[in-house]
């Protein structure tokens, strides 16, 4: 384990243009014009980005692989690197959620061959498992674990496995996507197209979260803070781990987001309120 590594991806050491590490989202397919913003600025960005997946870059898409994924670490990395238009990755993360176990240990291998390289400087797994994440942890380099995390999602088993070997909690679906925007009801019917019409995103985020949002939401919104900021400021409150990377759409996405470092997190009387009010 990397102590400097995991500090550097602690929310109270990263600065605004990391908050939200956008190329979670954009990389592979418009990485490439989030580059320009940084060029000259390298060193004042962490750049975290995920592999584990076949990549069409002329159609913009990607597909879950059916083969062994291996195979392509190596491959998917110089990909990377290419669109990023970087020499090295900061955080390199395997987007698998259900690899398997055994054969983790080879993977690790993988891994650590692309960090004495100079390819990248730190990896992580993107998982709910937290023996999952026990086990990956054991990678001289893994400073990070992926996984969902929210006001109505809690996930105390992960938490703890994340600061007990000081890995940074890197959270997934902090706003429950976009159920904690206070935007969307029970009702609301979304495009063909969107990710979020699935059941397991209904099942797992929306139905959760709006049918509980309303008993929380006072105190989400105190101190003239938003839904979202408040949803992010539990987070920060939750851990000293946690690093909540919210999705955006549009620049006024970003600022509301960005706004709540300023604003801060809650304090310990609010959370306690907010776990008696969820009953947990």
């Amino acid at each position: 384990m990397i102590t400097s590594r995991s500090a550097l991806f602690r929310p109270r050491w990263i600065s605004a243009s990391t908050f939200s590490i956008p190329l979670r989202i954009m990389e592979p397919v418009t990485a490439s014009g989030f580059w320009r913003a940084l060029e000259g600025k390298r060193e004042k960005a962490v750049i975290a980005t995920k592999f584990g997946f076949h990549v069409n870059e002329a159609e913009k898409r990607v597909t879950f692989r059916t083969d062994d994924h291996l195979l392509h670490v190596r491959a998917e990395c110089e990909a990377s690197l290419r669109r990023l238009n970087t020499d090295v990755i900061d955080l390199y993360q395997l987007h698998v959620w259900d690899y398997p176990i055994e054969k983790v240990p080879a993977m690790i291998d993988v891994l650590e061959s692309l960090v004495s390289e100079g390819k990248i400087r730190s990896y992580g797994w993107s998982t709910d498992s937290a023996e999952n994440a026990r086990v990956f942890a054991q990678g001289k380099h893994c400073v990070a674990i992926q996984h969902d995390l929210n006001v109505i999602l809690d996930a105390p088993e992960m938490l703890a496995v994340c600061e007990e070997l000081n890995l940074a909690s890197v959270n997934r679906s902090p706003l429950a996507r976009g159920a904690l925007s206070g935007k969307y009801s029970t009702s609301t019917e979304f495009p063909k197209n969107d990710v979020r019409i699935d059941d397991w995103s209904r099942d797992r985020f929306f139905l959760p979260t709006l049918n509980q949002l309303d008993a929380i939401r006072e105190i989400l919104t105190s101190n003239s803070r938003t839904l979202v900021q408040g949803a992010l400021a539990w987070i920060w409150a939750r851990s000293e781990t946690t690093i909540p990377i919210p999705g955006f759409k549009t620049v006024a996405q970003v600022e509301e987001n960005a706004k709540a470092m300023q604003l801060g997190p809650l304090t310990s009387d609010q959370m306690k309120e907010i776990d008696v009010l969820l009953g947990r």
